[in-house]
């Protein structure tokens, strides 16, 4: 018996010294990299630009135009932890790197390398292909090398006066598809009621809770603007080619044969067809590029200076760099619209009118710059954020309305008001529509053996309550106030963009249309990016000399060392591999077509919001 307890003492003891062994060793390394972040922070090497060297632009992840919204110390914990984050690329970012190296005399070439870049929208890569353009009418160079290239690298690849491709490579075009999911058959095996309530034959919305597959009503809508979408990829790929568009249809359509003719080789199909120039290793890259900017002062690489270095040694746009009395005020809103306090990634009201009346008082901002990127959300969030918009608007500030890739429905409603309103040849708007969409689940429970019943004063009593049948005078209520905000939607539309009710009542029903369309249409007044609105805000508020810059919260001088501290240890932990990337394709479609649903909060159950995505253009 002795022994047998002196074994189990023994045992205890090394698995309290393991455990002991282990919180010391992962304290240490906690603090080690604690320090190793701060050092970071706090030294900064002395970044120095090569002469006649090479700027590589090499996007990670997606192309974003405002930071996720992420605690600084979630994204300590998180990295620590091995929690995956979102690895993403301020657009800015890639603009005034490009743009400054169009300037800069040190910078030779631009190599792009797009392997890592994810996701983007259409506009963005637009916008970045202005602006290589510019470089390259600088008498600048640009290459582009990578292995492969699927549909959005190779969009911005096709500005690159070289693109080059590994001998195992392809160029993955295929064009542009619109699908969503449909769940009427999973609704009815659940026996979930949906009480659906909306106004517009095109506002799709609520469809996928109603139907196992697409109305004629949107096919007939999504086929004008993805077509119209596609021509201009296609033209603006033929164009940079020196191709016609027709040719990248053929090459689609008959890949099978266009492959056979070049022997099976997928690199050199790309060839054949004159979507690349070179087939070459990554040896034979690198030393193409050190013949045209020379060797690196290690000898290691090709001389060369990385996008983020240089973004340490530029100033970058719209912040206070120089002393102005005349501000272009930049709000970015991105997201769903929802009613009430903020929520990272969304566009509240609560949070985006405290901005706007931020813009308002100060005495600095002449002009707003409202950049949306959203599909709408809230009517009631919406409406709100329009009231704060006409404020500033009476004020005497000058309001202009940039859109992204989507500007539809709520945000369109928002955006209706604006003194000027840009789109980009390839954003969604209109979406002039409401719906209201409440489930009950009565049905569900009572298979499973669960009840609900009581008592109640009057026939809407307990109508909020998903567990009981739905009162026919509150569906009643609620599709007559549907239809009066879809009265003052049109309304805000009429009076907003001085267009006559019935012509708006045409352009309506919930249809969504491509910029250009909407441009014709009278929706928006121009196609242009942010450049082109900034120019225009300065011209409407009778301004020279002013400098563009951002509203955001103001923050503490802590908080903002919190958030530094945050992205230096993200970018610590992504560049030695320790976050995790792995997703699940089927769930990151179902975000994609019903996130809108985690936030529905619209105290009258009424939304104006668009499902539609900008269809895939990276594959």
């Amino acid at each position: 018996m002795k022994k047998i307890f002196l074994l189990l003492g023994r045992i205890f003891y090394w698995i309290w010294k393991l455990f002991t062994t282990g919180c010391l060793v992962m304290t240490n390394l906690f603090i080690l990299a604690i320090a190793i972040v701060v050092l970071t922070v706090f030294f900064e090497p002395d970044i120095k630009v090569p002469e006649g060297c090479a700027l590589v632009v090499a996007p990670v992840g997606d192309i974003v135009e405002q930071r996720s919204a992420i605690s600084p110390v979630s994204r300590i914990v998180n990295g620590f932890a091995g929690v995956p984050l979102p690895k993403e690329t301020f657009l800015q970012d890639i603009l005034d790197g490009i743009n400054s190296a169009a300037e800069d005399n040190r910078i030779k070439i631009i190599v792009l390398s797009l392997a890592e870049m994810t996701n983007g929208s259409l506009d963005q890569y637009l916008s970045i292909g202005k602006a290589l353009n510019r470089f390259k009418e600088a008498g600048k160079k640009i290459i582009a090398v990578d292995d492969t290239y699927n549909q959005g690298q190779y969009f911005l690849a096709s500005y690159a006066d070289e693109i080059y491709i590994n001998p195992m490579g392809y160029v993955g075009i295929q064009g542009f598809a619109v699908y969503r999911l449909y769940m009427k058959d999973l609704i009815d095996k659940l026996a979930v009621n949906f009480h659906i309530f909306k106004v517009g034959s095109f506002k799709s919305a609520t469809d996928p809770f109603l139907r196992n597959d697409m109305s004629e009503e949107e096919k007939v809508a999504n086929r004008l603007w993805v077509t119209n979408l596609w021509e201009l990829f296609c033209a603006e790929i033929a164009h940079n080619r020196g191709m016609k568009p027709d040719q990248i249809n053929s090459f689609i359509n008959s890949m099978p044969e266009y492959l056979r003719q070049s022997g099976g080789s997928t690199s050199q199909m790309a060839m054949d067809t004159q979507l690349v120039d070179g087939i070459m290793t990554r040896n034979e890259i690198e030393g193409y590029l050190s013949r045209i900017v020379g060797r690196s002062p290690d000898r290691t690489t090709f001389n060369s200076i990385h996008l983020s270095d240089y973004l340490r040694v530029i100033t970058p746009s719209f912040t206070e760099g120089k002393e102005s009395d005349n501000w272009i005020g930049l709000i970015v809103a991105q997201g769903n619209i929802i009613y009430g306090e903020k929520v990272p990634g969304q566009i509240s009201s609560d949070h985006l009118c405290s901005l706007i009346r931020q813009a308002r008082k100060n005495n600095k901002v002449k002009a707003l710059i409202l950049r949306i990127d959203s599909g709408g959300g809230s009517a009631l969030a919406s409406e709100q954020i329009r009231q704060e918009l006409i404020m500033l608007q009476k004020s005497g500030k000058k309001l202009v309305v940039s859109m992204g890739s989507m500007a539809a429905s709520g945000a369109y409603w928002i955006s209706a008001p604006a003194d000027r309103i840009y789109a980009a040849p390839s954003t969604l708007t209109g979406s002039i529509g409401i719906f209201g969409i409440i489930p009950t689940v009565e049905e569900s429970i009572s298979k499973i053996g669960i009840h609900s019943d009581g008592i109640k004063t009057t026939r809407m009593a307990g109508a909020g309550n998903p567990t009981v049948p739905f009162p026919p005078e509150f569906g009643e209520t609620i599709q007559l106030s549907i239809e009066e905000g879809y009265k003052r939607f049109l309304t805000v539309v009429s009076e907003g963009r001085n267009i006559p009710m019935e012509n708006v009542e045409k352009l309506a029903r919930g249809r969504v249309w491509d910029g250009t369309t909407a441009k014709e249409l009278g929706l928006v007044d121009d196609l242009g990016d942010m450049d082109d609105a900034i120019a225009a805000a300065a011209k409407l508020a009778n301004v020279k000399n002013f400098s563009p810059l951002y509203i955001m919260e103001e923050e503490s001088s802590g908080s903002q060392f919190l958030k530094r501290l945050g992205v230096e240890a993200v970018n610590l932990f992504q560049k030695y591999n320790l976050l995790g990337t792995q997703t699940i394709p089927f769930l990151t479609e179902l975000q994609k077509n019903f996130d809108f649903a985690i936030f529905e909060n619209d105290p009258g159950n009424i939304y104006a919001h668009s499902l539609l995505p900008e269809p895939g253009i990276s594959f």
